[in-house]
């Protein structure tokens, strides 16, 4: 921390997403969620079947988005949907968010992403995607794309360790996440990270380790999740009959834990998410009661407060910054 303030320019302890956005366009940006009808290489036979056991995208989905719907048209509805809830956001980023958005020959990510910013008040594109669905012809085409407009490449990296993995049927490794990231970032792509916490096998003191590891790459933004057992996925059958096998956090140790994190986490990070949520209807384990993100965000930066840490605080007493 500096004599005035913080590295990342305000006052709040941690490299926030919506500040982020208010200091690059001058307003709020809200996400506009997309299901483009994509799917995986561990769905649909080229590397496996099933999916990842943690996964079942009806459990994020808003209600706008459909596969069957042209992609113009989910923005628009969700457009219409978030002018409800946020009256302020003029500015709509489209966000490829369903299974992996660049599973596809490039003609058609193309056409999609067109429709996309031909909507009014798009201003760039989120693109979540897994590690092994990147090649150097599409990160040429997003090179050049992100000089015309925002663009960031999110990569589901979910875990350091390839035994968990492995065992969550990723079907790709911590090495390719790495690879696909330098790759991204070495032309100029915004790139971004995402991580779970609670994922079976993982000890408390191996996912600390991971902000070291993470903070070594080239990323702009990283996103956090406590693991949720979801209806309808392997891993609530897998939770049925062993739950003794999953160590899943309380809020209060999961605060607490996402605090020690993020003292060690590269300051020039932007944090999109610290948690996750899911509806209520699609948990099939333990739950954090009624609380909603916006509430648990407001404790955790009283947390915060009341610990007299910030990110990063760790980070540079360790000459990294």
């Amino acid at each position: 921390m500096t004599s005035t303030g913080y590295p990342w320019g305000h006052n709040r302890r941690f490299n926030t997403y919506a500040d982020y956005f208010k200091r690059r366009f001058g307003e709020r940006v809200q996400k506009v969620s997309v299901d483009a009808g994509f799917t995986c290489p561990n769905r649909d036979g080229a590397l496996g079947t099933g999916g990842c056991t943690y996964c079942n995208n009806n459990a994020f989905n808003p209600s706008y988005c459909e596969p069957e719907k042209p992609v113009r048209q989910q923005i628009e509805e969700g457009i219409a949907f978030h002018k409800v809830r946020y009256r302020r956001a003029k500015k709509y980023l489209a966000y490829f968010q369903a299974y992996s958005n660049t599973y596809a020959d490039l003609d058609y990510l193309k056409k999609i992403y067109n429709q996309a910013l031909e909507v009014p008040g798009v201003v760039g594109l989120v693109i979540g995607t897994r590690p092994d669905c990147v090649d150097d012809k599409k990160l040429d085409y997003f090179a050049t794309l992100a000089e015309k407009v925002y663009l960031i490449i999110e990569y589901g990296i979910e875990s350091c360790y390839n035994s968990t993995l492995e065992r969550i049927n990723r079907k790709h490794s911590f090495e390719q996440s790495v690879e696909a990231i330098q790759n991204t970032a070495k032309r100029g792509i915004k790139t971004g990270g995402h991580l779970i916490f609670g994922l079976p096998g993982e000890t408390r003191e191996e996912m600390l380790q991971e902000a070291e590891i993470i903070s070594a790459l080239p990323l702009d933004n990283i996103k956090f999740h406590q693991l949720q057992i979801i209806t309808g996925t392997k891993m609530a059958k897998d939770y049925a009959s062993n739950p003794g096998e999953f160590n899943l956090f309380k809020w209060e140790e999961y605060r607490e834990f996402m605090i020690d994190f993020l003292e060690r986490l590269n300051p020039g990070f932007v944090v999109e998410r610290i948690t996750g949520e899911a509806p209520p209807r699609f948990l099939a384990g333990p739950r954090w009661g009624l609380k909603r993100t916006d509430q648990i965000l407001n404790l955790f930066e009283q947390r915060l407060e009341e610990r007299n840490t910030w990110q990063g605080r760790l980070y540079n007493l360790k000459g990294n910054g």
